[in-house]
Formats: C-alpha cells, structure tokens, sequence
C-alpha cells in the first residue's frame, strides 16, 4: 500500500501526536508498505528520509478556527499535493490543525480512501471553535474512516451523534522494543537521588496544561518522607518551565525531600519510568495519554486526573487509580489537592497494592498496547477499506 499520513508536527519534533505518527509510519514501512508523512518544515530536520518514512514538508502553521500562517501559494500547494497525489491511504491525524483543517477543505476531491482520527476535540468546549464543530459533522460522514483512541470520548460521542457509522476504536500504546529492555542508566544516580528515596515521576511537555503546578503541589501537600518528585518535561512555555523551576528551587531550600525539573533525552526517560515506584499525571486536558501506557510498560503504577480517557485506560488494565478530579467551564480536568495528596499518601505506604497494580498494567500492556499489536490493527483497516482482506 501507498500511504500518507497528515500531521501538524513530526520528528525531530517531539510530542504525543508525533510519536503515535512516528510510530504506526515507522512499523507499517517494517510490513512492507510505502508511507509519507506531510507535516511542517523544520530546520533541524537533516533528512527528507526518517527510518524509512519519507517526509514531505510545507511551511504552514495554524488552524482554521485561528487562521493559518503561510504563504497561500504554500496552502493550495498543500491542497494539491492531497488531491494530485496517487496514495491508496490518507490519515489525518488530529483536528484543530493545519494539516486535517486544510485537508477538510479538498475532501471531495481526494481520490484516496480517507482516514481521520481526531484525537479527542480538545477545543470542543471552546467557543472559538464553535463555528468549526458546527460544519465538522457532515465531513466525518465523508470519511471512508474514522479512528478513535477511545470508546466513550467527545470526539467519538459526537460522531455518533452526528451519525458517523463508518467508525473504529484503536487505542494508543507503548514501544516493546524501549520499555522491556533495561536501560543501562543508574537514574537516581544521575539525579543525586538517594536509593532509598520514594521517587515520584511526572513526565509531560511544559505547556502549562500538563498539570506540574498541580503535581508539585500535591507532592508537597502529601509530605512524604525521604520521597523525590521529578517533572521530565520539553520546553514550550517558558512560562511553565519557569515557574516550575521557581517553585522547585524554593521547596528544596526547606526541605530535605527533592523537587527537581528536567529536560531528559528519551534514553534517559525511559530509565526515569522503569526505576521510579509511582507516576503521577495530574493533566489538565488530553485524548489519550500515552504516559500511562508507558507507565503501564514500565511496571510503574500511576495516579492521574480524570482527562482524556484516563478512566476507560484504567479499566483495560487496572494499572492506577484516578486522583479526585473537578472540570472546569471547558471540562478541562483540575486535581483536587489535599484529597490528591492523602491518596498519594495512601499508596505510597500500600506497597502490595502498588506492586499489584504494576503487574496488572503491565500485562494489559503486553497483550493489548504495544504498538506492533496497534500498528497491525492500522494495516488490518486501510486492507479492508482498500477491499484486500
């Protein structure tokens, strides 16, 4: 097969959504099939060829609810490479950017079969996007498929609502090839962490929505002894990475436990989950978060908000438990502190429970969330919307 996968973002590029991309693209290439990636020009980017994956870049950047940046000579340029192409496949992965938006406004005329998976709608609630949403149903319905991380999520609620049959669930999951191999890296070591140290791991991007406030927060509230709290984290707000150093920084000159923030290589990321005893996410807005499948990986039972699909992950695999959670106006998901921090408390005295937890997600994982089972579940749905299975 012949595929293009769309996506707002992808490697060097760091992130969730660039990592499900580089992952199922990467894997499908390994099955024998020949796949692109369109996305956004960057000038770290050293090669048009990534593990196979050929990429093919525009200098585009936006949305359509907050209009793009580009030249408009780059948009139709964009919009002819989908219509023009001679693909078998197109995905378009994650609404709210340029790449799907742009995608939804030659649809009719692209000749491959189409392919969308939305990612949850993080704007749904917002009422910039209202206007988008208000025109978006009718174009799911015009999709050969739509792919969904979830059972029981926003995106895949309105589909329904809007009458989208043509409709599939695949979840998100983790790398076998990087969690099951230890990696030869003494983290605590390197963090000057005591091994006798509870140590609690959070890792999310700096965007102020990954909910490090919170997670600093309920760390200190829960007082633990000889515990350290470690917030992996790419910067993109400064805004967050300074307050989260600030706030560090002030904590450790009080205490004798440790608050420290990092910006890690993966290697070094993937030591921090498989040598940490808990993960706390307390995000504030997701689809489906690919930590906890890490976690999961990682024998690392966590604790997290009720976002995303956090829940219905916690059912397929009774890895964690949920933090009590409120949601706001725009049912973005806030922890609440001091009951956050008596359950912090709580498992961190339980260690049955915690270990428990940790075998459990992590057979989940085994048997259902590795992204060679996940990827084989792609190729097994573009063959039968291409009629050879």
């Amino acid at each position: 097969m012949k595929i293009l996968h769309t996506v707002e973002q992808y490697y060097p590029s760091v992130g969730g959504m660039q990592e499900v991309v580089r992952q199922l693209s990467e894997r499908l290439v390994k099955l024998g099939h020949e796949v692109t990636v369109a996305t956004a020009y960057r000038a770290d980017r050293l090669s048009a060829v990534q593990a196979g994956v050929r990429i093919e870049t525009f200098k585009i950047s936006g949305n359509a609810a907050r209009g793009y940046e580009g030249a408009a000579s780059e948009i139709k340029r964009y919009q002819d490479f989908l219509v023009e192409s001679d693909f078998d496949i197109i995905t378009n992965f994650a609404a709210q950017e340029w790449a799907a938006d742009l995608a939804l406004d030659v649809l009719d005329k692209i000749r491959a079969k189409k392919v969308f998976v939305p990612t949850g709608f993080s704007g749904f609630y917002d009422p910039l996007y209202q206007n988008f949403f208000s025109r978006l149903g009718p174009l799911l319905r015009r999709y050969d498929l739509n792919i969904f991380l979830s059972d029981d999520y926003r995106d895949i609620n309105f589909a329904r609502e809007q009458g989208v049959s043509k409709l599939v669930v695949i979840p998100n999951g983790a790398s076998a090839e990087e969690f099951l191999e230890r990696v030869d890296c003494d983290f605590r070591k390197k963090m000057a962490i005591p091994q006798d140290y509870f140590l609690v791991l959070s890792v999310g991007s700096h965007t102020g929505e990954k909910g490090h406030r919170e997670a600093i927060d309920i760390f200190s509230r829960a007082r633990l002894e000889k515990a350290a709290l470690v917030i992996i984290a790419n910067i993109y707000s400064p805004l967050c990475y300074w307050e989260c150093r600030i706030r560090s920084f002030i904590y450790n000159l009080f205490h004798r436990n440790k608050i420290l923030i990092r910006s890690l290589t993966r290697p070094e990321t993937v030591a921090a989950y498989q040598q940490a005893d808990l993960f706390l996410f307390p995000s504030n807005v997701e689809c489906s978060p690919l930590v906890l499948f890490e976690a999961m990986a990682s024998r690392l039972p966590f604790l997290t908000t009720d976002v995303g699909n956090a829940k219905e992950i916690i059912k397929w695999g009774d890895g964690g438990r949920l933090l009590p959670t409120d949601k706001d106006d725009r049912f973005y998901s806030h922890a609440r502190i001091a009951e956050s921090a008596a359950l912090l408390k709580e498992l961190r005295a339980d260690k049955d429970l915690r270990e428990k937890l940790a075998r459990n997600g992590f057979k989940a994982w085994q048997e259902r969330f590795t992204w060679a089972k996940i990827s084989s579940q792609y190729e097994e749905n573009y063959k039968k919307l291409l009629g050879i299975l």
